[in-house]
C-alpha cells in the first residue's frame, strides 16, 4: 500500500458518503478508508445521509452537526437542505445550503491536502477555499458535469440555469491542482473550459461491489420471479435524467404482448412515487426496495438482463455508477441510452450488452426479447462483463489512480503551476 500519505492530513470533501451505499458516496468512502489505513490522517466533510431516497436518513435526521468516526475516517457532516422533488431553484438551494453551513464550521484541520468529489459544486468551491487557506494543493474529481447535467437531464428550468451552473464549475477546475475524470468523454468538456490539458488525468470508477455468491435459483425464487418468465432489472437511482419512463412504456407493451417478461425498478429516487402512478395496473411491471449491501450482487445476477437508461439529451454529462456493478453481476446489459454518449462507449468497449435508441419502449422490448431466445449469446456477453472489470475496473487499480492523482497535485503544487 502506498505510505506516501502517512502522517499526513487529507481532507475529502464529499456531500455522499457511507452509510449511502449508491451513487458517489461509496467511491469517496473507500477512498477515504484506503487514505486512513496507509497512514494518513483522512477527515471527510460530507453531508447528512440522504441519497438515493432524497430523504435523510432516519438516525440523522434533526442533527445540525455530527463528527463521527467511520473506518478509520474522522467524517465531520452538516445539515443541508433535501429537496424531495427536483428543480433547478431547489437544487440552487440545496447547493448553497451545503456551501453555507460548510464555510460557516469547516473541519478544524490544517490539510497537507484537498480532494473534492463533484457533483456538488459547493462542494467545489468549498474544496478551493479550504486549499488556498490551508497553503494546500487542491484534486478535484468530476463524477458529474454539472452545466452540462443542467442543460440535459431535464431538470425544470435546467436551461436557464445551465450557463450560471457551467460558469461555476469552469472556476473551480480551471483553480484546481489537478482535474481527474471518471471518463474520457469528459476530457473535452474540461479542456473546454479553460483547464490545460496537462493537468487532467483519467480515474475511471471501479467496481465495489463483490461478485454473486448466493443460490440463483433461491434468490428468485425469494423475490417471486419465476422460472421461466424473463426479468430486466434496473437497479439504482430514479431520478430525471435516468429517463425511466421506457421502461415502465416497455411492461406496458409486454403485457399487450403476453411477452412472458418482467420488468423490475429496484431502487428509490425523486421520480420512484411517478413511476409508481404511471406503471399502475401494469403486471409485467414490479418494485422492489433498495437492496442491502450484502444481497445487492445476488439480486443483480438472479435478473436475466439489467437496464441502464437515460434520456435521449443526456450525452456527456455522467456516467452511471451502476455499470461498475452491472459488470460484477455477470449478466448482459441492455443500455437504451445515446449512442454518441459515455455510457454507449463503455457498454460498447466492455462487450457485456447492447446499445439501443434511447426512449424507445418497442426496441428495448425486442432486445429483451431477442436475448431471451437466444442464450448463447446472451451468455457471451453476461461473460464479458466480470472479465472487463477484472481488466480495467479493480478497485485496487481504481484506488491506486486516485492516489497517483493526489501525488501529482501535490507535485505540482510543489513545482508551481
Amino acid at each position: 500500500m502506498d505510505k506516501a500519505f502517512a502522517g499526513r492530513c487529507v481532507l475529502v470533501i464529499s456531500t455522499n458518503y457511507a452509510p449511502e451505499h449508491t451513487g458517489i458516496g461509496p467511491y469517496s468512502t473507500q477512498i477515504a478508508e484506503h487514505l486512513a489505513a496507509s497512514g494518513a490522517d483522512t477527515h471527510v466533510l460530507a453531508g447528512m445521509p440522504h441519497y438515493p431516497a432524497w430523504r435523510v436518513a432516519e438516525e440523522y435526521r434533526g442533527r445540525w452537526r455530527i463528527r463521527e468516526r467511520r473506518g478509520g475516517v474522522t467524517v465531520h457532516r452538516r445539515r443541508h437542505t433535501v429537496p424531495a422533488r427536483q428543480t433547478a431553484a431547489r437544487r440552487a438551494l440545496f447547493e448553497a445550503s451545503v456551501l453555507a453551513h460548510g464555510a460557516a464550521a469547516p473541519p478544524p484541520v490544517r490539510p497537507d491536502v484537498v480532494l473534492t468529489q463533484i457533483p456538488t459544486l459547493a462542494g467545489g468551491v468549498l474544496g478551493g477555499r479550504l486549499a488556498r487557506r490551508a497553503g494546500a494543493p487542491h484534486a478535484v474529481i468530476v463524477q458529474d458535469l454539472m452545466g452540462a447535467a443542467a442543460e440535459q437531464s431535464g431538470i425544470r428550468g435546467g436551461g436557464r440555469a445551465a450557463a450560471p451552473a457551467a460558469a461555476v464549475e469552469s472556476r473551480i477546475l480551471r483553480a484546481a491542482t489537478v482535474v481527474g475524470v471518471v471518463h474520457e468523454s469528459f476530457v473535452d468538456r474540461v479542456t473546454a473550459m479553460g483547464v490545460p490539458r496537462s493537468r487532467v488525468r483519467l480515474v475511471p470508477n471501479w467496481s465495489h461491489v463483490r461478485g454473486p455468491s448466493g443460490d440463483r435459483r433461491r434468490t428468485r425464487a425469494r423475490l417471486g420471479w419465476a422460472a421461466g418468465e424473463t426479468v430486466l432489472l434496473h437497479a439504482g437511482n430514479m431520478g430525471l435524467k435516468q429517463g425511466l419512463e421506457v421502461l415502465v412504456e416497455a411492461a406496458r407493451l409486454a403485457d399487450r404482448e403476453a411477452a412472458g417478461v418482467r420488468v423490475v425498478l429496484m431502487g428509490d429516487g425523486s421520480r420512484r412515487a411517478h413511476l409508481q402512478r404511471l406503471g399502475t395496473g401494469i403486471s409485467s411491471l414490479s418494485f422492489l426496495p433498495t437492496a442491502d449491501t450484502a444481497d445487492f450482487p445476488d439480486v443483480l445476477a438472479a435478473a436475466d438482463v439489467l437496464a441502464v437508461t437515460q434520456r435521449a439529451a443526456v450525452l456527456d454529462m455522467s456516467l452511471p455508477s451502476k455499470l461498475t456493478s452491472y459488470f460484477m453481476a455477470g449478466r448482459p446489459v441492455i443500455a437504451s441510452v445515446a449512442a454518441e454518449g459515455g455510457t454507449a462507449q463503455e457498454v460498447l468497449r466492455s462487450g457485456a450488452g447492447a446499445v439501443i435508441t434511447p426512449e424507445d419502449p418497442r426496441a428495448l422490448l425486442a432486445e429483451l426479447r431477442a436475448l431471451a431466445a437466444d442464450s448463447a449469446r446472451a451468455a457471451r456477453l453476461g461473460a464479458r462483463g466480470p472479465q472487463y472489470a477484472e481488466q480495467r475496473l479493480s478497485r485496487r487499480a481504481g484506488l491506486a489512480r486516485v492516489t497517483d492523482l493526489l501525488h501529482c497535485a501535490a507535485a505540482t503544487a510543489g513545482g508551481g503551476r
